[in-house]
């Protein structure tokens, strides 16, 4: 049951067709910056929504927990870069180049706010601490992401310059605060679109996607990863996956977090964002890049997803019992 509810996922169905559509039906060379800009007018909404969605009063909120908040970003930003680090040295030789950095850009990215918070609810966690403190991650990913990433040596043959923090600065960070800054007058018309206003999210995820793995196409990205190189990419990303479980878990009792808090621990430092990833991949690096550099992130987020429900689950009956 767990497996069909995931795999009923409308975001996983929408990033599956936005792979299979440009597997099928790339971009192409000459429409490409025509789709980028398209792509990237499409995060600049996606983010201005954002800014208005994160009440001021939950981030002051959240802040205020340091003791559950220090170590839940020195886990997601620190040591599962450190991981995703590892992770790239093990596929370099193996993997496509940007793929095997691909691991490191994916361990220096936030947490994805819907499915941890998801998961703590099913998991009878403490949802509110989910909410806050994976809507700070997504917000300080924004800022230290790349930093992190160029600081373990992930800048590869990505175009990171001050053209493309100019950009990230532009499409991110100033929709956001525009939104931080309107949200008074927008909340209930936000509050009365909530349902329709997920559905932007999700397209805007899979048109960005659409974009970034056209270019990997392009650059024969099926030729260039044999079936050997898709079996150690997959068994990298379920082993990254297993170490962010453990290590969260693990982290959480080492600070004696009361059973709810823990649980919220666990999904925010273990789930990665590719609301936050795939959107800044596409600015970060040049379109025949970013289709490399994400695939990893498409796996984890899938292979998150399948794994997130039984233990949430278990979490739940051991709770119970």
């Amino acid at each position: 049951m767990a497996l069909r509810s995931v795999l009923s996922d409308p975001m996983l169905k929408l990033l599956a067709g936005a792979v299979a559509l440009a597997a099928f039906l790339p971009v192409g060379e000459a429409g490409q910056p025509i789709a980028t800009g398209v792509a990237n007018a499409a995060v600049f909404v996606l983010f201005l929504l954002n800014g208005m969605r994160i009440a001021r009063s939950e981030i002051a909120r959240g802040l205020r927990n340091w003791r559950f908040l220090i170590p839940l970003i020195l886990w997601v930003f620190v040591g599962m870069a450190v991981v995703g680090w590892g992770m790239e040295k093990l596929g370099a030789g193996l993997l496509p180049p940007m793929i095997a950095v691909g691991f490191l850009y994916l361990g220096a990215l936030p947490s994805t706010v819907q499915s941890a918070t998801s998961y703590t609810s099913i998991a009878h966690g403490n949802v509110g601490m989910s909410v806050i403190s994976a809507a700070l991650l997504n917000i300080l990913g924004v800022f230290v992401t790349v930093p992190i990433f160029i600081l373990l040596g992930g800048s590869g043959e990505g175009a990171i310059g001050w053209e493309t923090a100019e950009r990230i600065a532009l499409i991110l960070l100033l929709p956001f605060a525009i939104g931080q800054l309107v949200q008074g007058w927008t909340k209930q018309l936000i509050a009365r679109h909530q349902p329709k206003i997920i559905w932007i999210d999700r397209f805007v995820i899979a048109l960005a996607v659409y974009v970034a793995f056209s270019g990997a196409v392009e650059q024969n990205i099926w030729g260039r990863v044999d079936s050997l190189g898709w079996v150690v990419l997959a068994g990298l990303v379920a082993a990254f996956l297993l170490a962010a479980n453990i290590g969260a878990w693990v982290l959480g009792g080492a600070l004696h977090l009361p059973h709810k808090d823990r649980v919220s621990f666990l999904f925010a430092g273990a789930q990665k964002s590719a609301a936050v990833g795939v959107p800044l991949a596409t600015i970060l690096f040049a379109p025949d890049i970013a289709g490399f550099v994400v695939v990893p992130l498409l796996l984890y987020h899938l292979f998150q997803l399948v794994v997130a429900a039984p233990v949430a689950e278990r979490l739940r009956r051991t709770e119970a019992e």
